[in-house]
């Protein structure tokens, strides 16, 4: 046996034993105690997650807060920048269910690039910057829902060295009172996948497109799960409690089939630095070590994940594999993309379906989602812009399902129902 096979193997033999859930057993302290002493003391402010929330359970049984409302969304450079239709299918799912959030426009990257991959810049300044987007939240009233893997696993390292070193949080205040900012650290450090995992069972309420003859692959994001990875959701239901419920949990509620695959714990690919000075070694990686063997244990209809650099890898590095014959040819979709296309959002003025590389037409077609119709529509929006009859598309555009839009009704539910024509 190969030497790479055993080492998969004895992963997967650790991993197929049940997790026992023992907060005494994490690897950490709780750090929300000590955040809470440093407030008492004066050193900074606790930013407490508002009501109504849900309660979930990380993966050594300690208990988290998932804010219902009230959100303050701290977008995705990479997700505004390759993927716009994940960030526009979380924000479909707010307004569906008429929750209260702001989509900040003084909101700064979260510079995670310099923090994982380039090494240009330091502690303080990366404190900075996220204590920074952390005031701004806490100015307003509203509670930071990270959309971003990459800053969700940066702030929680990042917030492990403020209350840990004293002489940080003294540079870090500092620079935060030349701008007139308060020291404010939240009490949960939130990914938007947890929201979409805490209120999965009301989009399941509101489905309208059938998704059980669906075949889907999972691809849990590194930098949600392996950082700080007693701080993410666990499910003693879901793969015996060793691997994170988040996406699964979604996606067995919607009722498609989750399809197991033997390198489901490997990296997409995307790796930071490899993808900035080995970018071939990121495209050979994400076919090679996750495309093909999904494509060869599982064939799915789709591959499923939750952070930036997931999607954007395993959905634009198929193209050049295409090229030279491999076995790729799945499209990739975030969580938040799944369920609002489950609720019937527009595959183009929601989803943005356009934005990605992979072919997407047999998974909407299998579906029985006309495409073609919804592309003519998402053409005649743009004719009218350019017409300069409307400035841009808008959430009048894109709010109604496309079953209500054509009229089709569910006649037990009353709620539209998606698909053809």
């Amino acid at each position: 046996m190969a030497a790479g096979n055993m080492t998969v193997n004895k992963i997967l033999a650790k991993k197929s034993r049940p997790m026992v859930r023992d907060p005494g057993a994490a690897p950490t302290h709780d750090l929300r105690e000590e955040l809470f002493e440093l407030e008492a003391r004066g050193e900074l402010i606790v930013h407490r997650v508002p009501e109504p929330y849900f309660e979930v359970t990380t993966r050594f049984g300690r208990t988290k807060k998932i804010a219902l409302e009230h959100t303050w969304h701290h977008k995705s450079c990479g997700q505004c920048g390759h993927i716009p239709g994940y960030s526009s299918s979380i924000f479909w799912l707010h307004r569906q269910f008429g929750l209260d959030f702001v989509d900040p426009t003084d909101q700064t990257s979260c510079t995670g690039w310099n923090y994982y991959a380039s090494g240009a810049s330091n502690a303080a300044a990366q404190l900075a910057v996220m204590c920074r987007n952390f005031a701004a939240a806490y100015e307003v009233g509203y509670y930071p829902l990270i959309h971003c893997g990459t800053s969700y696993g940066h702030y929680k390292e990042a917030r492990e060295e403020l209350v840990h070193h004293a002489d940080l949080r003294a540079e870090v205040r500092r620079v935060l009172e030349k701008l007139g900012k308060p020291l404010v650290v939240p009490e949960e450090i939130v990914h938007y996948s947890e929201w979409v995992h805490a209120m999965r069972w009301r989009i399941a309420e509101r489905q309208v497109v059938d998704l059980s003859d669906l075949t889907v692959c999972v691809h849990p994001a590194c930098h949600y799960y392996k950082i700080v990875a007693e701080d993410a959701i666990y499910d003693p239901d879901i793969y015996g409690g060793q691997r994170t419920a988040t996406v699964t949990g979604v996606l067995q509620a919607l009722g498609i089939n989750v399809a197991d695959y033997s390198t489901w714990f490997d990296c997409c690919g995307f790796g930071f630095r490899h993808v900035l000075v080995q970018r071939d070694f990121t495209r050979s990686f994400a076919v090679l070590r996750k495309i093909e063997v999904m494509k060869n244990e599982a064939d799915p209809d789709l591959v499923v994940t939750h952070d930036t650099g997931c999607v954007t890898t395993l959905d634009k590095s198929q193209f050049a594999a295409k090229a030279h014959e491999r076995k790729v040819g799945v499209p990739v979709l975030s969580d938040a993309q799944v369920a609002a296309m489950s609720m019937g959002a527009h595959p183009f003025r929601v989803l943005q379906l356009h934005w990605h590389s992979s072919d997407w037409r047999p998974l909407m077609e299998k579906l029985g989602i006309d495409w073609r119709q919804h592309w003519h529509e998402f053409e005649a929006d743009l004719e009218a812009i350019r017409r300069g009859e409307k400035p841009g598309l808008t959430w009048a555009d894109a709010d109604t399902p496309i079953g209500e839009r054509m009229g089709i009704r569910d006649e037990n539910t009353g709620q539209g129902v998606a698909g053809g024509a």
